[in-house]
Protein backbone atom coordinates (compact mmCIF):
# COMPACT_ATOMS: atom_id res chain seq x y z
CA UNK A 1 0.00 0.00 0.00
CA UNK A 2 1.59 3.26 -0.87
CA UNK A 3 0.87 6.23 1.21
CA UNK A 4 2.45 9.50 0.57
CA UNK A 5 4.61 11.29 2.65
CA UNK A 6 2.02 13.56 4.40
CA UNK A 7 -0.54 11.07 5.09
CA UNK A 8 2.36 9.07 6.18
CA UNK A 9 3.53 11.14 9.09
CA UNK A 10 -0.03 11.77 10.35
CA UNK A 11 -0.93 7.78 9.74
CA UNK A 12 2.18 7.36 12.19
CA UNK A 13 1.24 10.62 14.73
CA UNK A 14 -2.55 9.18 15.33
CA UNK A 15 -1.06 5.47 15.81
CA UNK A 16 1.32 6.39 18.06
CA UNK A 17 -0.81 9.03 20.38
CA UNK A 18 -3.29 5.84 20.56
CA UNK A 19 -1.13 3.40 21.58
CA UNK A 20 0.15 6.24 24.31
CA UNK A 21 -3.45 7.40 25.11
CA UNK A 22 -5.91 4.81 24.40
CA UNK A 23 -8.46 7.73 22.85
CA UNK A 24 -9.85 8.85 19.21
CA UNK A 25 -8.00 11.37 17.72
CA UNK A 26 -9.14 14.25 16.66
CA UNK A 27 -8.39 16.38 13.19
CA UNK A 28 -7.31 19.29 15.86
CA UNK A 29 -5.04 17.14 18.04
CA UNK A 30 -3.12 15.69 14.89
CA UNK A 31 -2.85 19.37 13.24
CA UNK A 32 -0.74 20.09 16.50
CA UNK A 33 1.43 17.12 16.82
CA UNK A 34 2.21 15.60 13.54
CA UNK A 35 4.45 19.02 13.22
CA UNK A 36 3.06 19.72 9.96
CA UNK A 37 1.62 23.16 8.46
CA UNK A 38 -1.80 21.93 8.09
CA UNK A 39 -5.15 22.97 8.69
CA UNK A 40 -7.81 21.02 10.56
CA UNK A 41 -9.80 20.71 7.15
CA UNK A 42 -6.81 19.45 5.61
CA UNK A 43 -5.99 16.94 8.10
CA UNK A 44 -9.62 15.80 7.57
CA UNK A 45 -9.73 15.36 3.97
CA UNK A 46 -6.45 12.91 4.58
CA UNK A 47 -7.75 11.07 7.67
CA UNK A 48 -11.16 10.74 4.89
CA UNK A 49 -9.02 9.11 2.53
CA UNK A 50 -7.22 6.54 5.34
CA UNK A 51 -10.39 5.56 6.34
CA UNK A 52 -11.81 4.74 3.13
CA UNK A 53 -8.49 2.77 2.76
CA UNK A 54 -9.60 0.71 5.61
CA UNK A 55 -6.63 1.86 7.77
CA UNK A 56 -8.47 3.84 10.22
CA UNK A 57 -11.88 4.13 11.63
CA UNK A 58 -14.22 6.09 13.49
CA UNK A 59 -16.32 5.28 16.66
CA UNK A 60 -19.69 5.81 17.13
CA UNK A 61 -19.16 7.76 20.51
CA UNK A 62 -16.39 10.05 19.17
CA UNK A 63 -15.52 12.53 16.64
CA UNK A 64 -11.87 11.44 16.19
CA UNK A 65 -10.57 8.27 14.71
CA UNK A 66 -8.54 4.95 15.24
CA UNK A 67 -6.25 2.60 13.76
CA UNK A 68 -7.95 -0.61 12.33
CA UNK A 69 -5.50 -3.82 12.18
CA UNK A 70 -5.06 -3.09 9.17
CA UNK A 71 -3.72 0.25 9.99
CA UNK A 72 -1.16 -1.47 12.52
CA UNK A 73 -0.06 -3.80 10.10
CA UNK A 74 1.14 -0.66 7.80
CA UNK A 75 2.53 1.05 11.12
CA UNK A 76 4.80 -2.20 12.00
CA UNK A 77 5.52 -3.08 8.45
CA UNK A 78 6.64 0.30 7.22
CA UNK A 79 6.57 3.46 9.89
CA UNK A 80 7.63 1.79 12.72
CA UNK A 81 10.95 2.71 14.09
CA UNK A 82 12.45 -0.12 16.76
CA UNK A 83 14.08 1.38 19.73
CA UNK A 84 16.78 -0.22 21.71
CA UNK A 85 16.12 -1.29 25.32
CA UNK A 86 17.55 1.01 27.99
CA UNK A 87 20.65 0.12 30.02
CA UNK A 88 18.94 -0.64 33.28
CA UNK A 89 15.86 -2.64 30.98
CA UNK A 90 18.91 -4.81 29.49
CA UNK A 91 21.14 -5.58 32.06
CA UNK A 92 18.00 -6.81 34.36
CA UNK A 93 17.24 -9.05 31.40
CA UNK A 94 20.56 -10.15 31.80
CA UNK A 95 20.51 -10.74 35.11
CA UNK A 96 17.78 -13.10 35.11
CA UNK A 97 18.66 -15.02 32.07
CA UNK A 98 22.60 -16.41 32.87
CA UNK A 99 23.87 -19.44 31.87
CA UNK A 100 24.17 -20.82 35.77
CA UNK A 101 20.71 -21.03 36.34
CA UNK A 102 18.79 -24.04 36.21
CA UNK A 103 16.82 -24.52 32.39
CA UNK A 104 13.02 -24.81 33.88
CA UNK A 105 14.11 -21.56 35.97
CA UNK A 106 15.24 -19.72 32.93
CA UNK A 107 12.60 -20.70 31.11
CA UNK A 108 10.17 -19.43 34.15
CA UNK A 109 12.64 -15.96 34.30
CA UNK A 110 12.01 -15.45 30.43
CA UNK A 111 8.29 -15.55 30.99
CA UNK A 112 8.25 -13.37 33.91
CA UNK A 113 10.68 -11.16 32.82
CA UNK A 114 8.66 -10.40 29.44
CA UNK A 115 5.53 -9.49 31.68
CA UNK A 116 7.52 -7.09 33.85
CA UNK A 117 9.61 -5.01 31.46
CA UNK A 118 6.26 -5.39 28.74
CA UNK A 119 3.74 -4.90 31.41
CA UNK A 120 1.91 -7.55 28.81
CA UNK A 121 1.35 -11.04 29.75
CA UNK A 122 4.66 -12.77 28.73
CA UNK A 123 4.34 -16.90 26.76
CA UNK A 124 6.96 -19.54 26.82
CA UNK A 125 7.48 -22.20 25.08
CA UNK A 126 9.03 -25.15 26.59
CA UNK A 127 11.90 -26.40 24.16
CA UNK A 128 10.97 -29.00 22.09
CA UNK A 129 13.73 -31.32 21.74
CA UNK A 130 11.68 -34.20 19.86
CA UNK A 131 11.80 -32.59 17.20
CA UNK A 132 15.39 -33.43 17.15
CA UNK A 133 14.79 -36.81 18.31
CA UNK A 134 13.46 -40.18 15.91
CA UNK A 135 11.42 -43.26 17.59
CA UNK A 136 13.25 -46.06 17.72
CA UNK A 137 11.30 -48.59 19.87
CA UNK A 138 7.79 -48.98 21.66
CA UNK A 139 7.41 -52.11 24.35
CA UNK A 140 3.48 -52.53 26.01
CA UNK A 141 4.08 -54.59 29.01
CA UNK A 142 0.79 -55.41 31.29
CA UNK A 143 0.59 -54.48 34.85
CA UNK A 144 -2.52 -55.04 37.10
CA UNK A 145 -5.63 -53.57 37.23
CA UNK A 146 -5.84 -52.83 33.50
CA UNK A 147 -2.74 -51.03 33.36
CA UNK A 148 -0.57 -50.81 30.85
CA UNK A 149 3.36 -49.71 30.91
CA UNK A 150 4.49 -48.20 27.79
CA UNK A 151 8.53 -48.21 27.25
CA UNK A 152 9.79 -45.57 24.77
CA UNK A 153 13.34 -45.74 23.14
CA UNK A 154 14.17 -42.81 21.91
CA UNK A 155 17.34 -42.94 18.53
CA UNK A 156 19.55 -41.62 20.91
CA UNK A 157 19.13 -44.05 23.30
CA UNK A 158 16.84 -42.55 26.06
CA UNK A 159 14.41 -45.00 27.37
CA UNK A 160 10.79 -42.81 28.67
CA UNK A 161 8.76 -44.52 30.69
CA UNK A 162 4.89 -44.33 31.26
CA UNK A 163 2.18 -46.26 32.45
CA UNK A 164 -1.68 -45.56 31.45
CA UNK A 165 -4.77 -46.94 31.45
CA UNK A 166 -6.10 -49.10 29.58
CA UNK A 167 -9.91 -49.33 28.75
CA UNK A 168 -9.97 -53.02 28.34
CA UNK A 169 -7.49 -56.21 29.33
CA UNK A 170 -5.61 -57.17 27.09
CA UNK A 171 -3.41 -60.15 25.99
CA UNK A 172 0.23 -60.28 26.00
CA UNK A 173 0.18 -61.77 22.56
CA UNK A 174 -2.10 -58.29 21.79
CA UNK A 175 0.55 -56.03 23.29
CA UNK A 176 3.11 -57.89 21.16
CA UNK A 177 1.34 -57.37 18.13
CA UNK A 178 0.36 -53.88 18.82
CA UNK A 179 4.09 -53.14 19.83
CA UNK A 180 5.38 -54.61 16.15
CA UNK A 181 3.02 -52.97 14.08
CA UNK A 182 3.84 -49.51 16.22
CA UNK A 183 7.80 -50.43 15.41
CA UNK A 184 7.15 -51.24 11.87
CA UNK A 185 5.31 -47.72 11.03
CA UNK A 186 7.25 -45.62 12.86
CA UNK A 187 10.37 -46.47 13.84
CA UNK A 188 13.30 -44.15 12.81
CA UNK A 189 10.20 -40.82 12.47
CA UNK A 190 10.73 -37.74 14.42
CA UNK A 191 8.82 -37.51 17.41
CA UNK A 192 7.12 -34.88 16.69
CA UNK A 193 6.16 -36.60 13.14
CA UNK A 194 4.65 -39.30 14.93
CA UNK A 195 2.65 -36.98 17.08
CA UNK A 196 1.05 -35.78 14.19
CA UNK A 197 0.43 -39.09 12.70
CA UNK A 198 -1.16 -40.45 15.44
CA UNK A 199 -3.37 -37.34 16.01
CA UNK A 200 -4.74 -38.25 12.37
CA UNK A 201 -4.69 -41.90 12.58
CA UNK A 202 -6.87 -41.87 15.74
CA UNK A 203 -9.49 -39.96 13.81
CA UNK A 204 -10.02 -42.37 11.16
CA UNK A 205 -13.15 -44.20 11.38
CA UNK A 206 -12.41 -47.80 13.07
CA UNK A 207 -13.75 -49.55 10.41
CA UNK A 208 -10.85 -48.52 8.27
CA UNK A 209 -8.51 -49.75 11.24
CA UNK A 210 -7.75 -53.20 12.31
CA UNK A 211 -7.94 -54.10 15.29
CA UNK A 212 -3.91 -54.40 16.49
CA UNK A 213 -3.93 -50.98 14.69
CA UNK A 214 -6.45 -49.63 16.84
CA UNK A 215 -5.07 -50.96 20.03
CA UNK A 216 -1.54 -49.48 19.17
CA UNK A 217 -2.22 -46.08 17.94
CA UNK A 218 -4.83 -45.62 20.78
CA UNK A 219 -1.93 -46.93 23.59
CA UNK A 220 0.75 -45.00 21.99
CA UNK A 221 -1.09 -41.59 21.35
CA UNK A 222 -2.24 -41.59 25.25
CA UNK A 223 1.49 -42.44 26.25
CA UNK A 224 2.90 -39.66 23.77
CA UNK A 225 0.83 -36.53 23.87
CA UNK A 226 -0.96 -37.69 27.38
CA UNK A 227 1.59 -34.98 29.32
CA UNK A 228 -0.09 -32.24 30.74
CA UNK A 229 0.03 -28.80 28.42
CA UNK A 230 0.81 -27.01 31.00
CA UNK A 231 4.20 -28.23 30.99
CA UNK A 232 4.83 -27.00 27.14
CA UNK A 233 3.90 -23.43 28.01
CA UNK A 234 4.86 -21.02 30.70
CA UNK A 235 2.73 -17.68 30.99
CA UNK A 236 3.06 -14.89 33.78
CA UNK A 237 1.52 -11.45 33.77
CA UNK A 238 -2.05 -12.37 32.58
CA UNK A 239 -3.80 -9.61 35.52
CA UNK A 240 -1.52 -6.88 33.33
CA UNK A 241 -4.36 -6.91 30.40
CA UNK A 242 -6.82 -6.35 33.09
CA UNK A 243 -5.32 -2.85 33.23
CA UNK A 244 -6.49 -1.95 29.42
CA UNK A 245 -9.92 -1.01 29.03
CA UNK A 246 -10.09 -2.40 25.16
CA UNK A 247 -9.63 -5.55 27.01
CA UNK A 248 -11.79 -4.63 30.52
CA UNK A 249 -15.13 -6.45 29.10
CA UNK A 250 -15.56 -9.53 31.69
CA UNK A 251 -16.79 -11.75 28.53
CA UNK A 252 -13.76 -10.93 26.96
CA UNK A 253 -11.27 -11.55 29.41
CA UNK A 254 -12.79 -14.83 30.63
CA UNK A 255 -12.12 -16.35 27.20
CA UNK A 256 -8.76 -15.12 27.40
CA UNK A 257 -8.04 -16.08 30.31
CA UNK A 258 -9.01 -19.79 29.44
CA UNK A 259 -6.54 -19.50 26.50
CA UNK A 260 -4.47 -19.35 29.05
CA UNK A 261 -4.97 -22.42 30.42
CA UNK A 262 -5.82 -25.01 27.97
CA UNK A 263 -3.06 -23.34 25.84
CA UNK A 264 -3.32 -25.52 23.10
CA UNK A 265 -4.09 -22.50 20.79
CA UNK A 266 -1.13 -20.47 22.34
CA UNK A 267 1.06 -23.41 21.56
CA UNK A 268 -0.33 -23.39 17.82
CA UNK A 269 0.66 -20.39 17.35
CA UNK A 270 3.97 -20.75 18.75
CA UNK A 271 4.85 -23.33 17.07
CA UNK A 272 4.03 -21.29 13.78
CA UNK A 273 6.63 -18.52 14.93
CA UNK A 274 9.17 -21.82 14.91
CA UNK A 275 9.19 -22.47 10.71
CA UNK A 276 11.93 -19.00 10.74
CA UNK A 277 14.10 -17.05 12.77
CA UNK A 278 13.30 -13.18 13.36
CA UNK A 279 10.40 -11.44 15.05
CA UNK A 280 6.81 -11.79 14.48
CA UNK A 281 3.85 -10.11 15.02
CA UNK A 282 0.33 -11.21 14.95
CA UNK A 283 -2.33 -8.87 14.68
CA UNK A 284 -5.87 -8.93 15.64
CA UNK A 285 -7.52 -11.53 13.71
CA UNK A 286 -4.22 -12.50 12.23
CA UNK A 287 -3.53 -14.91 14.57
CA UNK A 288 -6.27 -17.08 13.84
CA UNK A 289 -8.19 -17.41 16.67
CA UNK A 290 -11.51 -15.54 18.00
CA UNK A 291 -10.27 -15.36 21.43
CA UNK A 292 -7.09 -13.26 20.47
CA UNK A 293 -9.17 -10.63 18.01
CA UNK A 294 -8.89 -7.78 20.05
CA UNK A 295 -5.13 -8.63 20.45
CA UNK A 296 -1.45 -8.58 19.33
CA UNK A 297 0.96 -11.62 19.64
CA UNK A 298 4.58 -10.72 19.19
CA UNK A 299 7.17 -13.97 19.30
CA UNK A 300 10.83 -14.75 18.58
CA UNK A 301 11.90 -18.47 18.24
CA UNK A 302 14.53 -19.33 20.52
CA UNK A 303 17.71 -21.49 19.78
CA UNK A 304 20.06 -23.87 21.54
CA UNK A 305 23.43 -24.59 20.23
CA UNK A 306 22.26 -23.46 16.70
CA UNK A 307 18.69 -25.26 16.85
CA UNK A 308 15.72 -23.84 17.18
CA UNK A 309 14.11 -25.39 20.02
CA UNK A 310 11.20 -23.04 21.05
CA UNK A 311 9.10 -19.63 21.05
CA UNK A 312 8.88 -16.87 23.46
CA UNK A 313 6.71 -13.29 23.17
CA UNK A 314 4.15 -11.00 24.95
CA UNK A 315 0.31 -11.07 24.61
CA UNK A 316 -1.48 -7.74 24.99
CA UNK A 317 -3.93 -5.22 23.39
CA UNK A 318 -3.40 -4.16 19.61
CA UNK A 319 -2.67 -0.86 21.36
CA UNK A 320 0.55 -1.74 22.57
CA UNK A 321 4.12 -0.12 22.65
CA UNK A 322 5.27 -2.23 19.68
CA UNK A 323 8.47 0.02 18.99
CA UNK A 324 9.71 -1.13 22.81
CA UNK A 325 8.10 -4.62 22.55
CA UNK A 326 9.98 -5.96 19.49
CA UNK A 327 13.44 -5.10 20.92
CA UNK A 328 12.34 -6.79 24.51
CA UNK A 329 11.17 -10.46 22.46
CA UNK A 330 14.01 -10.26 20.41
CA UNK A 331 16.58 -9.57 22.99
CA UNK A 332 15.60 -11.84 25.41
CA UNK A 333 14.92 -14.98 22.82
CA UNK A 334 19.10 -14.02 22.03
CA UNK A 335 19.59 -13.82 25.91
CA UNK A 336 17.74 -16.98 26.93
CA UNK A 337 18.81 -19.32 23.75
CA UNK A 338 22.42 -18.26 24.96
CA UNK A 339 22.11 -19.18 28.17
CA UNK A 340 20.07 -22.33 27.34
CA UNK A 341 23.05 -23.45 25.43
CA UNK A 342 25.76 -22.68 27.86
CA UNK A 343 23.66 -24.50 30.48
CA UNK A 344 23.26 -27.24 28.69
CA UNK A 345 26.92 -28.50 27.68
CA UNK A 346 28.48 -31.26 29.91
CA UNK A 347 30.42 -28.78 32.47
CA UNK A 348 28.06 -26.76 33.24
CA UNK A 349 25.68 -29.60 34.14
CA UNK A 350 27.86 -30.53 36.33
CA UNK A 351 28.75 -27.40 37.82
CA UNK A 352 25.04 -27.41 38.42
CA UNK A 353 24.60 -30.11 40.33
CA UNK A 354 22.14 -31.46 37.60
Amino acid sequence: MTLDARAEILLKTLIERYIAEGQPVGSRTLARQAGLDLSSATVRNVMSDLEEMGLVRSPHTSAGRVPTERGYRVFVDTLLKVKSLNVNELHKLEKELHADHDPQHLIENASHMLSEVCKLAGIVMMPRREEQLAFRHIDFVNLSNRRVLVILVTQDGQVHNRIIQAERDYSPAELVQSANYFNETYSGTSMSDVKRALLQEIQQASDDMQRIMQVAVSMAREALSGEEQSDELVVSGESNLMDFPELGDVRKLRKLFEAFNAKRDLLHLLDQSMRGPGVKIFIGQESGYDVLADCSVVTAPYSADGRIVGTLGVIGPTRMAYEQVISIVDITARLLGGALSSSERPGRLESSGR
